[in-house]
């Protein structure tokens, strides 16, 4: 329940703090490596909301709920589908930029989570 509220927490965070940062090439619009891992985030929070929450619900279609938050990811980032999924295959190509944006994904998580702990620990009457 702690990851889930802290994935939460850094979702909305990426909700709240995001500019359109894009870089033109050749090959199309790619996503600089802050806006990707931020989108990222996004998605991945999705996924674990979908799975914890809405596939419990069984008068709900947890695909399509998923297509939907997606679709928000995309509107709120100011990218398109194409956008995210262009970049993603470029970054799974260049396998040292997508390590680096997932450590930058782990260490932003691990800082949230610490914060989450200092916060709780303090508020516990001593």
């Amino acid at each position: 329940m702690t990851r889930l509220l802290t994935i939460l927490t850094v979702v909305i965070t990426c909700f709240m703090g995001c500019s359109s940062n894009r870089k033109d090439n050749s090959k199309g619009v790619i996503l600089e490596k802050e806006k990707m891992q931020a989108v990222m985030w996004d998605m991945i929070g999705a996924d674990v909301f979908t799975d914890q929450f809405i596939k419990r619900d069984s008068g709900k279609n947890a695909e399509m709920e998923n297509i939907q938050l997606q679709k928000k990811i995309f509107a709120l980032h100011k990218i398109t589908k194409a956008d995210y999924y262009k970049s993603y295959a470029y970054y799974i190509r260049n396998t040292s930029l997508m390590r680096e944006l997932l450590d930058s994904m782990t260490t932003q998580a691990e800082r949230e989570r610490t914060k989450k702990l200092e916060r709780h620990a303090g508020a516990q009457p001593k």
